[in-house]
């Protein structure tokens, strides 16, 4: 039986972590121990943009410390991952540079989107809680210290994740001076967060009938709810309760009370408050507490990827659903996106042998099938322009950064002149790799594109024949294929370049 030991590390707001699991196809992954420090990199981030030395300088000494304690539980494998404090630094690059020079340790950087996927991922690590649970309406809320991210799913899909500025962290920052002025702490945190909330539930509540809520992290489990409950599961009436004791409490007594760190128990009420706000207007009726963390997602991905096990739940189907609800939103035609789609990938998948690319890439191009018309919900003259800009500014659970800007880009020279290699706008700053898979999604979703010029649909079915170095796709329509046809001599003349084969195109014969 393969064994493999795995440490996940989180450079988190308030504290550093590691937890080092057992990961073996025959019991999944096995939690082996849980490292923290306190250590609060967001307090100087948020407020001035910058870590100080110090700080530096103690981050590299605990990271120091897990490497130790890696080395003598044997870890063969390992993914440090820091999130909001560094994603708001002004040089984040420059301090991870310094980090892994000091300690060999590589921090990626991880985008909201990612980092709120993999804990995510740690939700669904517990399958059958996590089956039940989102078979009715629920929510996930992912209380951060920089930022609180919101999903919504509606009978086992996603439905939307937002995120918002409203990190406990973040809001005891901004708050701190005025906290010394009033003995209502907690009702000034809603008056705080009160426009926010409002916003939310206009955009994104209409319709939306939420039975449960899953608080995510282990911040609650660690503080608020310590005592061991069946399930985790914490009712309604529960959660209020122990809002109302805790909620005037001093930082003081929060700290004496729990058992904990004065500068942790400053983060409670900020954190209470919030989930408080937002369990009142979904009025859910059942509250789960999971008490799981971003480094159990961590694992869970890791084990998922090495195929020491398999998920029950489709998390490439979020990622599409998501992208689809975001399509929806500005309002891109349905069927013209089925149609594209469906040559878009049945081209991808005739010429695996030339293209080179698996089915990560095959989702990118789906998503920019998906997104490449919503530009148009802001200019019809600058359609690619303005679906670039949409895209980049849009978060999509589950991409990173890059795969987003690989998106983003393949949308745009859908319809304009594609830029070679060092010559067009942050081109420089791509790395050679995705600069040709943005190529090559180019070229497929180019072709696809045109073959429904019309948005008419008019190819029913399509049968793709690779030979030698020739493709031939046969359409098979009942209707006029002259515009589409006529239109598709460019789009051919690139797909030739970037792909080194010879693309032919024929209608299906009718008898």
């Amino acid at each position: 039986m393969t064994v493999t030991t795995f440490a996940a590390i989180d450079v988190g707001s308030y504290e550093v972590s590691m937890k080092i699991f057992e990961l073996s196809r025959k019991v999944g992954f096995k939690e082996l121990t849980d490292i923290r420090y306190r250590l609060e990199l967001g307090k100087g981030a948020y407020s001035k943009g910058k870590l100080d030395g110090r700080m530096v300088d103690l981050l590299c000494d605990i990271l120091l410390d897990f490497k130790r304690i890696m080395k003598e539980f044997s870890v063969g494998e390992f993914r440090a991952c820091a999130t909001s404090a560094f994603r708001e630094l002004n040089n984040p690059v420059i301090v991870l540079e310094q980090v892994f020079q000091r300690t060999g340790i590589q921090v990626e950087i991880l985008s909201n989107a990612e980092q709120h996927f993999l804990g995510y991922k740690s939700i669904a690590a517990i399958e059958s809680g996590f089956k039940k649970m989102i078979q009715k309406g629920t929510a996930i809320l992912d209380v951060g210290g920089g930022s609180l991210q919101v999903s919504l799913f509606d009978k086992d899909a996603l439905v939307t994740t937002q995120s918002l500025k409203m990190g406990s962290m973040r809001i005891r920052e901004r708050l701190k001076e005025l906290e010394k002025t009033t003995t209502h702490y907690g009702q000034l945190v809603e008056e705080f967060i009160r426009n926010d909330l409002i916003s939310f539930e206009r955009l994104y509540l209409k319709d939306r009938n939420i039975k449960n809520v899953i608080l995510m992290g282990d911040f609650l489990t660690d503080t608020i709810f310590q005592e061991e409950r069946q399930d985790n599961i914490v009712t309604k009436a529960e959660f209020m309760n122990r809002y109302e004791k805790v909620v005037d409490m001093t930082t003081q007594n929060l700290a004496e009370v729990m058992e904990i760190d004065p500068e942790y128990a400053s983060l409670v009420v900020p954190t209470m408050v919030i989930c408080k706000s937002f369990i009142e207007i979904f009025n859910a009726e059942a509250l789960w507490v999971p008490g799981v963390s971003l480094l159990d997602g961590i694992a869970y991905d890791f084990a998922e990827k090495k195929k020491f096990i398999k998920s029950l739940h489709n998390f490439e189907n979020d990622i599409l659903v998501a992208s689809r609800n975001i399509a929806k939103r500005y309002s891109t035609g349905k069927n013209h996106i089925q149609g594209t789609t469906e040559i878009a990938l049945a081209i991808f998948d005739s010429i695996k042998k030339v293209h080179g690319m698996e089915n990560r890439e095959r989702l990118l191009l789906q998503i920019a099938v998906l997104l490449h018309d919503c530009g148009k919900y802001i200019s019809m003259e600058n359609v690619s322009e303005c679906s670039y800009r949409i895209i980049m500014e849009t978060e999509i659970i589950g991409l990173s950064t890059r795969e987003r800007n690989i998106i983003a880009n393949v949308v745009r020279y859908n319809t304009t002149e594609f830029q070679y290699y060092g010559t067009y706008e942050n081109g420089r700053d791509l790395e050679r790799e995705d600069y040709l898979l943005i190529a090559k999604l180019t070229a497929i979703l180019r072709i696809a594109n045109a073959m429904d010029r019309s948005h008419s649909q008019k190819v029913t079915g399509i049968k793709t024949i690779l030979k030698d170095r020739e493709l031939s796709v046969v359409l098979d329509s009942p209707r006029d294929l002259s515009l589409e046809l006529g239109l598709l001599k460019d789009k051919v003349e690139f797909f030739e370049e970037v792909f080194g084969i010879h693309l032919v195109l024929r209608r299906k014969r009718r008898i």
